[in-house]
């Protein structure tokens, strides 16, 4: 019995080494994989961006070991102007999370160019009014963004905490004042713990359609220059989704906005509706025009309203 136990703590540690061991691997790996978005030297560290945003004939294929990579935008060409809310629809695999990717940064154009205004005559340089977005500190860039994703990660915590790391120095009163505005208040109100439950390791301890509530509150306080909304109401109620839809349209006024949808329901009230198909515009165009026009955006509509109607 005396030499039982000592080889039953063997084994478990041996055990417990090779869990350790197989963490290693991944962590190392992860450490070691190369950078592929750095800051350029003396990358200007900007607090807001202004004016428009345009891709000039922007071509961009996805980092590969192989020469023969397809070419996912081939001179792509687009000019969103502030205040603007543009829609991107069309098949899957068209491109359209590639152009928020590229938007966000975190990848960067094979060739052409992105750029962006910070600056105007008021500032005196108007030689800012549209640089390269690779000139920029990519913290400072992407901390001007808001992104809500279809699937919506949340961190081991409280729900306070989940929405403040928009902004690490936001009060209690504007996180709230957050939470208001997208509608999660009334779910978190109606929780034993409030603002202080914990969510559960990747948000376990709430529903989907809560942690898209979270996630999109947390956008809120960013108070970003740049909105990226990917479905970000597909996991939420009908009732709930008006309610949000409607915070949204007050929340992206006199703010660039780039909207992902495939419930077409959500983008009519969109500026510019584009549909986007092999890496290309294939229609452009608000929804009444583009209906009238009898085109690929017309099918797409008609063939998601019959799904959701059967």
């Amino acid at each position: 019995t005396f030499m039982l136990w000592p080889i039953q703590d063997i084994a478990r540690v041996f055990a417990e080494m090779q869990q350790s061991l197989a963490s290693a691997e991944r962590i190392f790996a992860l450490l070691d994989t190369p950078i592929l978005v750095k800051d350029r030297p003396g990358a200007l560290r900007v607090h807001h961006t202004h004016g428009a945003l345009s891709f000039e004939a922007v071509t961009f294929r996805y980092p590969s070991t192989s020469a023969s990579a397809p070419t996912v935008l081939d001179q792509f060409s687009l000019r969103v102007e502030r205040g603007e809310t543009v829609a991107l629809v069309g098949p899957t695999g068209g491109g359209k999370s590639t152009i928020v990717s590229l938007v966000a940064r975190f990848y960067e154009p094979t060739a052409g160019v992105i750029r962006v205004g910070i600056g105007g005559p008021a500032d005196g340089d108007p030689h800012r009014l549209g640089i390269d977005y690779r000139e920029l500190s990519q913290g400072r860039w992407q901390a001007r963004l808001g992104i809500v994703l279809q699937s919506p990660h949340l961190f081991s915590g409280t729900i306070r905490e989940n929405i403040r790391y928009g902004r690490l120095e936001a009060t209690d009163h504007e996180v709230e004042q957050a939470a208001r505005l997208t509608g999660a208040h009334e779910f978190i109100s109606a929780l034993p713990a409030g603002y202080t439950a914990e969510v559960g390791e990747g948000g376990t301890l709430l529903s989907v359609g809560q942690k898209q509530l979270v996630s999109l509150a947390r956008a809120v306080l960013v108070e970003p220059d740049i909105f990226i909304l990917d479905e970000a109401t597909s996991s939420i109620d009908s009732l709930s989704e008006r309610h949000i839809q409607r915070s949204i349209d007050e929340l992206m006024r006199g703010r660039m906005s780039f909207v992902i949808a495939h419930r077409l329901s959500t983008v009519r009230r969109a500026d510019r509706i584009l549909v986007i198909d092999g890496g290309r515009i294939v229609e452009s165009g608000a929804h009444g025009d583009l209906m009238e026009a009898h085109g690929r955006y017309r099918q797409l509509y008609s063939s998601a309203v019959a799904a959701s109607s059967g």
